[in-house]
């Protein structure tokens, strides 16, 4: 009896510190995973404004403590050190740098975690994350070069200036319009702007703006006068017959419009704003230098039928229906013409079917510069294609909204339509656009 004792105790000691070993061992290695940090941004340009947010989670056994320390140079500056409650799964902190806290220039954000696991023999599962940094206050310095800057509504000013550092964006700003600057050779900005034709004299305020990486911004007012135009008004009747032959090819666009006089207006109110802002974003595609020659030329033995800035009132059975604003210049010769290219520059657009413009081309002269070219019966270039002055590049038709055989030509200032007329004037090219231009 006393044997059979004496080989039960050791046996059960062996189970309880296998168990023991056991527990402990689960204990350690239960929790093997260190807490989650995620620093937002975890790099780049820095202002007092630009905050700096700090997350922390662990939700499987809380977060102990944390630390956030900025060092820049030899210089540390402790932002956060605690310990937190206990369960706590989540933990932010939003960092502001402060006026004179730190130089402009690099520094670092080093964030510190711990939770409440016995991983370590008890210290817990521990991590740290970083973030990269510069601090940037100062804001571009611009210095405007051109004096001169007559505008007309609906046309074009060239404005050169420089700014002291390279910045992120640049160009002038008109409303809620912005106007892209480019470097030129010579380290100017040149910004080639509209008074757009919505924008009258007493509305018109034109800024260059210039920010850098960090969001700096600078502003800088520049001379100029500007005329307001007062554009004609026309009506256009809209007949069943033009419905009939017309809207079928925009069905797809709007397949749950069957009423013609609906899918008329839907075509020329969602489908025009929808071609614009297309032209809006056509015309970043451009050089960062003027591509053109001297004046743009003109459709040969063309009539103009509609104007720029045509205030038309949209008629159906003498009943009014849409009001729409012509941006271009019609201009009606021979039937399936040859048409030139104005001037020299680069094909941007070769397509067919777009939009209200049918059968269209787009060259780019530089700077946000382009003509347009639509209703096309035949398109002869394509995308990427550098043309000359006077190339044709397909003939005139009646595709799109055209009701017949005729070229829309339009003259687009970074996606804007202005008016074409000036920039059939050598003379007015020479004294508002290319006289302001260095000269090699």
């Amino acid at each position: 009896m006393a044997k059979s004792k004496s080989r039960i105790i050791p046996f059960i000691l062996t189970i309880i510190i296998i168990g023991l070993i056991g527990a402990g061992a689960y204990l350690l290695y239960k929790d093997t995973t260190a807490p989650i940090i995620a620093i937002g941004p975890d790099k780049g340009f820095i202002t007092y404004k630009t905050p700096i947010n700090v997350t922390m989670s662990d939700a499987q056994s809380g977060i102990k403590a944390v630390k956030i320390v900025l060092t820049q140079g030899k210089k540390k500056i402790v932002l956060a050190e605690k310990t937190l409650p206990k369960g706590t799964i989540d933990y932010s902190q939003e960092i502001l740098i402060k006026k004179k806290q730190i130089k402009q220039g690099h520094f670092e954000i080093a964030a510190w975690a711990v939770d409440s696991s016995y991983a370590g023999f008890g210290s817990g599962n521990a991590i740290i994350a970083r973030g990269n940094y510069t601090l940037d206050t100062v804001a571009p310095k611009i210095t405007v070069q051109s004096s001169t800057h007559n505008l007309t509504q609906g046309g074009c000013g060239l404005a050169l200036y420089t700014v002291d550092a390279d910045p992120e964006k640049t160009g002038v700003m008109v409303g809620e319009d912005f106007f892209p600057g480019y470097k030129q050779p010579n380290g100017e900005y040149a910004a080639l702007f509209a008074m757009p034709f919505y924008v009258d004299s007493k509305n018109f305020s034109p800024t260059i703006i210039a920010q850098d990486t960090a969001k700096n911004t600078k502003t800088a007012t520049f001379w100029f006068h500007a005329n307001s135009k007062k554009y004609r008004h026309d009506d256009i009747n809209i007949s069943d017959r033009f419905l009939n032959s017309k809207m079928p090819q925009f069905e797809t666009e709007f397949p749950d419009t069957t009423d013609p006089v609906e899918l008329f207006l839907k075509v020329n109110r969602e489908l025009r704003k929808k071609n614009r802002a297309e032209l809006r974003k056509i015309g970043l595609d451009t050089a960062p230098t003027f591509l053109f020659e001297g004046k743009f030329r003109r459709l040969p033995n063309a009539a103009s039928r509609a104007g720029f800035g045509d205030q038309r009132t949209y008629k159906h059975n003498g009943k009014k229906i849409d009001n729409q604003t012509h941006l271009g210049i019609d201009l009606a010769s021979t039937r399936h013409a040859p048409i030139p290219a104005a001037n020299k520059g680069r094909v941007v657009v070769a397509e067919q079917d777009f939009g209200i413009y049918g059968n269209a081309v787009i060259i780019d002269h530089g700077l946000g510069l382009q003509s347009l070219y639509s209703h096309l019966s035949q398109i002869d270039v394509e995308v990427g294609a550098t043309v000359e002055r006077g190339q044709v590049i397909g003939k005139t038709g009646s595709t799109g909204m055209a009701g017949g055989d005729h070229l829309h030509y339009g003259i687009l200032c970074s996606g804007i339509p202005v008016n074409p007329f000036e920039w059939w004037d050598g003379t007015w090219i020479k004294n508002n656009i290319t006289s302001k231009l260095p000269t090699d």
